[in-house]
């Protein structure tokens, strides 16, 4: 029977859920599995029970339709206890996708445990030139989902909270990756990568800060009326979307 390890690397909560889910789930699909691993921030100490995401990817020889199917129990049982369904892949997809999702697998590579098999993230290698492009293309699409969304919800106010958090989610694996472009080393927490942020491009990070409080805390964002939240952090990202458009 196929056993799984590094578990112990794991929030004692996250080795709890995933370990019979996974050991059911290699039982499943015996030889076709060349890995697994665990990903995100429930592989880091950033964790948070009740509010992080379970996130895991499984690279298979082949991914076929015999192999999807199998899992679609376990999957919706996991799915029910808080485990989101995996990444089914191949090593090929992975390698030829490097151009495309070149920050997703950036982060993958950065924080990741393995659970099973063999380690395919260490030896991707993401090309700069990529990356960069991506995370102008994210900056700027957020940009313009925040001007709409408040000429949308502006006068109602009501959601402008959680059009700013949504999109400032969505951006910190992207401040991650201008950090890489930069040579700035993955660092272990939120705080330090949009310190690290500020410092590298120039930009002023205490909106960034209010916003990531909020967050955590579920309070009104610290300092700011909602209306000037949104506007500061459009400057800030209309900053960081005219350096981005010049490096490299």
């Amino acid at each position: 029977m196929p056993v799984l390890k590094n578990t112990d690397l794991l929030d004692p909560y996250v080795r709890q859920l995933i370990r019979p889910y996974f050991e059911k789930f290699l039982t499943l699909h015996d030889n076709a599995l060349v890995s697994v691993f665990i990903y995100g921030s429930c592989a880091s100490s950033e964790f948070k029970k009740g509010s992080s995401d379970i996130n895991s990817a499984a690279v298979f020889k082949q991914v076929s339709p015999v192999e999807l199917k199998k899992s679609l129990g376990a999957v919706n049982a996991g799915i029910r206890r808080g485990i989101n369904t995996p990444l089914f892949l191949t090593h090929d997809y992975i390698m030829s996708s490097l151009d495309t999702f070149p920050i997703e697998f950036l982060e993958m590579k950065e924080h990741n445990v393995l659970i099973y098999g063999e380690d395919v993230l260490s030896g991707i290698s993401i090309d700069l030139k990529h990356l960069r492009f991506i995370c102008e293309e994210q900056i700027k699409g957020r940009l313009i989902r925040l001007r709409q969304g408040y000429l949308e919800i502006g006068q109602r106010r009501k959601g402008i909270e959680a059009l700013i958090k949504d999109c400032f989610t969505g951006l910190l694996p992207v401040f991650k990756a201008l950090l890489r472009i930069k040579g700035v080393p993955a660092l272990k927490t939120k705080e330090d990568n949009i310190n690290a942020l500020g410092t590298a491009f120039g930009i002023e990070t205490g909106i960034f800060f209010a916003i990531l409080a909020d967050k955590r805390n579920d309070g009104r964002i610290s300092g700011y009326e909602l209306e000037e939240s949104l506007f500061r952090f459009i400057e800030q990202l209309e900053k960081l979307s005219v350096i981005v458009d010049n490096i490299l």
